[in-house]
């Protein structure tokens, strides 16, 4: 591996004038668990490694109550994320994703922040996130922007954060009442491996408990990025949620998606699963609001 210097800023503008300093050598390092298989690899050479992890940005999670919006530092573990009593009560979506990324050592290491950037087609904890909405913020040279996390991935490895930048936070905004939320990642054994397919979707019901009034569908592996099934979308929103029209849905997403042969499964295979699994993520999320709904 080749050798680097190890800076630590101590601030946003500092860690952005390091790497200005020191454009086209530098990298910007949080937990490292994909930054340094990437050296190793020899992927980036970087001489100079600019260490996020003594910048004062508060980690973790923050439900805002004026505006009821969940606020994550994107320099938060995915171990963090894992055991927040918040997160597995109000947003199992998330929580359903982080639990099952690497082994508890990388969680307690890896940030979701990180997992974005890093803008793998299979990245679990993205496909959850675009499924609520959420956005991202982001810190460089300019000051600080947002971009809807949807817009966020340009392609395998490729993101719209420009030379310099920093994800900072990944804001999620409210969903209506009666909303449940799921995700599955479906690979071939239940273990520290890419997912053969990952599928987030959320379920918003009308006061009646069986009309959709919202409904987000997020795919993985089904696309280059991380992608919605907006067909699917909007031919299930106003429609009364039932086995037959959650599989049709499937269905339409499964259509939708710009699956691949690869090493670890064909497109057409895929394809089914696409169609399958948005069915089956429909019935837990209807399952879950029913819990909810018998609870209070």
């Amino acid at each position: 591996m080749k050798p680097f210097t190890y800076l630590t800023p101590h601030t946003l503008d500092e860690a952005v004038s390091l790497y200005e300093s020191h454009e086209g050598r530098a990298a910007y390092i949080a937990g490292g668990t994909d930054v340094l298989i990437k050296i190793k690899e020899e992927k980036i050479e970087p001489d100079y490694l600019i260490s996020l992890a003594h910048i004062p940005v508060s980690e973790g999670v923050r439900f805002n109550e004026d505006t009821r919006a969940l606020h994550i530092s994107a320099f938060t573990t995915h171990r963090t994320l894992e055991l927040s009593p918040l997160i597995r009560r109000d947003y199992p979506i998330l929580h359903d994703a982080v639990k099952n990324i690497g082994s508890v050592q990388i969680r307690n290491t890896a940030t979701i922040g990180g997992n974005l950037a890093n803008a793998v087609p299979s990245a679990d904890g993205a496909i959850p996130l675009i499924t609520m909405d959420a956005v991202a913020h982001i810190y460089g040279t300019k000051g600080e922007r947002t971009v809807d996390l949807i817009h966020f991935f340009l392609g395998p490895g490729q993101t719209v954060l420009e030379k310099g930048e920093i994800l900072t936070e990944i804001v999620v905004p409210p969903a209506p009442a009666r909303t449940g939320s799921a995700y599955i990642k479906f690979g071939r054994r239940k273990a520290m491996e890419l997912p053969l397919l990952g599928v987030g979707m959320l379920l918003s019901l009308d006061a009646d408990m069986t009309t959709c009034v919202k409904v987000r569908i997020g795919l993985g592996v089904a696309a280059p990025t991380p992608i919605r099934a907006y067909n699917a979308e909007r031919f299930l929103k106003g429609r009364e949620v039932t086995d037959a029209t959650l599989a049709e849905a499937g269905q339409i997403a499964a259509d939708e998606a710009r699956v691949r042969d690869s090493i670890r499964g064909v497109a057409w295979y895929r394809r089914e699963l696409v169609g399958v699994l948005v069915k089956r993520m429909g019935a837990l999320c209807r399952k879950r609001i029913t819990d909810e709904k018998s609870i209070s």
